[in-house]
């Protein structure tokens, strides 16, 4: 039904409508402002609803494809072989898959609702909007794009914005948080580029016969450079006699490259630090966006580029993937246990349970590799509540330090009620979303790491520590005698809302797993496939 409309680029562009109208709007005018803001970001979520529903769950499982050539430079090599002509292609390209479907639903969801958050900005609400508006349309470009330039793109895309909504809108050490998080991320980005370069370079062909000569197109074309990674994994020239020239150390190098930049935006420890300056600084609404978002184009970006090009090493190295998610979830559950401020609680928190992503990939199964992706839906869906009732509780109280909380179950008892929802739900709770992720992932992982599984299970029962010691602490007890004397306003309706919507989705993620799982069954199943060669090839 869609497959005669660009969807994609709707989606993914129709953010910038909402740019173009601002420019032509006041800055003093707030309310305008607001709602064009807002209602923009409603444009993608339909049409991310429309999609997930139209997605065929029995075709090809990479759909509502886009390409046209972008830019198409001649490259002038003579003498190799037959071949005369070579061009470089830079290709705009852009489809889904079950993969990469749900992140763009999620991205939509959550954009929205951070949207609705931001109510709170209190200075100057157009250019917040328009950045917001810019960092939704590079998420939903990480996500759909085909080609590694175009990926590369749209992921510096994010960066910029995120910089400027943590820097101008942040709390106290908002310029050092949002330095950080430039100097890490672009530190990732460098990383990534020369790993893309490498592989375009040697593993970007694909070559044309015309009539009167042989014409071969280096580009980031995701799917060529799969094709001829797994198809050539040792070979110097493929079966065209074209030259490749991805020897086996250059696969380990890349590899790790691809590891240690994904890594840094998931994050992986040791490279967390940045991440929690951003979680502490930023605004609730853009640390929704951060944490429920863009920590997910790491494990992505793992998942497509990393385990996906190079299975072979990600099989040799799952026991590595293995023990970096038990150290995340450890250490992250450890230190949530004993921080002060709930706002590192939650940071910790996110640390520990992108740990659990990391032993759902570490798996190597069908299994693991749902849970490693439920995880990513579910922590995206939590972490983004969780930080907007941060939001509300500091609009009330001006704090978020748990000893000076206390007694809200009184005065908020629908905030109250929502937070030790979303509680529930980050600790695993049956009937949420983060039980069917968790008990995924680690299922997957004691069927080939036994040890790892069983130690990585003390960061679900050290979650129900944390979790609880920050929920009972922020509802129950006496009402502080501040906060009594002020009186405080339970929930409003542009505050109920994001809140019920949240928790509609993780209820029914929790209750109908089959709504994400079904979109996730045909790709998974190309992934067996490959797993189960690459199983084969290095002796399972």
């Amino acid at each position: 039904m869609l497959n005669n409309l660009p969807i994609l680029s709707l989606i993914a562009f129709s953010p910038l409508l909402g740019v173009l109208i601002l420019l032509f709007v006041r800055g003093e005018r707030g309310n305008l402002v607001k709602t064009i803001g807002i209602a923009t970001t409603l444009i993608p979520l339909i049409l991310a609803a429309w999609l997930y529903v139209d997605y065929n769950y029995q075709g090809d499982p990479l759909q509502y494809k886009e390409q046209l050539s972008w830019i198409k430079v001649p490259l002038n090599h003579e003498g190799i072989q037959q071949l005369t002509s070579y061009f470089f292609e830079f290709k705009y390209s852009l489809a889904v898959d079950g993969l990469s479907l749900p992140l763009v639903f999620l991205t939509a969801l959550v954009s929205t609702m951070a949207a609705l958050a931001s109510v709170y900005i209190k200075k100057r609400w157009k250019t917040f909007y328009i950045l917001f508006l810019l960092l939704e349309t590079g998420m939903f470009g990480v996500f759909m794009s085909q080609d590694l330039f175009l990926f590369f793109l749209f992921f510096e895309i994010t960066l910029i914005p995120m910089f400027f909504l943590i820097g101008i809108w942040g709390y106290m050490n908002r310029e050092q948080a949002a330095n950080r998080f430039l100097i890490y991320n672009g530190l990732g980005s460098a990383i990534m580029l020369i790993a893309f370069l490498i592989l375009v370079s040697t593993a970007g062909f694909s070559q044309v016969q015309s009539q009167t000569e042989a014409i071969v197109y280096y580009s980031g074309d995701i799917h060529t450079i799969a094709h001829n990674l797994l198809q050539n994994p040792s070979a110097y020239v493929n079966q065209e006699g074209t030259p490749f020239f991805m020897s086996g150390t250059m696969r380990w190098t890349v590899f790790i490259m691809l590891l240690v930049a994904f890594g840094i935006k998931l994050p992986i420890f040791p490279f967390h630090t940045w991440m929690l300056k951003v979680h502490t600084e930023a605004p609730p609404s853009v640390v929704m966006i951060h944490s429920g978002i863009l920590l997910k184009m790491g494990a992505y970006g793992l998942i497509r580029f990393g385990i996906l090009f190079f299975p072979a090493e990600a099989k040799q190295w799952a026991w590595m993937l293995a023990l970096l998610g038990v150290i995340n979830i450890v250490y992250g559950a450890i230190l949530a246990i004993v921080q002060k401020d709930f706002k590192l609680v939650l940071a910790y928190s996110s640390i520990s349970h992108m740990g659990i992503v990391l032993l759902g990939l570490a798996a190597f199964n069908i299994t693991g590799l749902q849970g490693a992706v439920f995880q990513l839906i579910s922590h995206g869906l939590i972490s983004a509540l969780m930080f907007l009732l941060v939001g509300i509780i500091f609009e009330r109280t001006e704090t978020t330090i748990l000893d000076r909380l206390g007694g809200l179950a009184t005065a908020v008892p629908f905030i109250s009620g929502i937070l030790l929802i979303a509680g529930m739900a980050s600790l695993g709770l049956p009937g949420l979303s983060g039980f069917i992720s968790e008990f995924l992932a680690f299922l997957g992982l004691f069927e080939t790491h036994k040890v790892y599984a069983i130690v990585g299970t003390l960061g679900i029962i050290l979650a129900a520590v944390y979790v609880l010691r920050g929920v009972l602490n922020i509802t129950f007890g006496p009402l502080d005698q501040r906060l009594q004397a002020q009186g405080m306003r339970d929930a409003r309706l542009i505050e109920a809302i994001p809140m019920i919507t949240l928790v509609a989705f993780i209820l029914l993620l929790g209750i109908f797993p089959s709504v994400l799982s079904q979109p996730l069954q045909q790709t998974i199943g190309s992934f067996d496939q490959l797993i189960q060669s690459v199983a084969g090839k290095i002796g399972g």
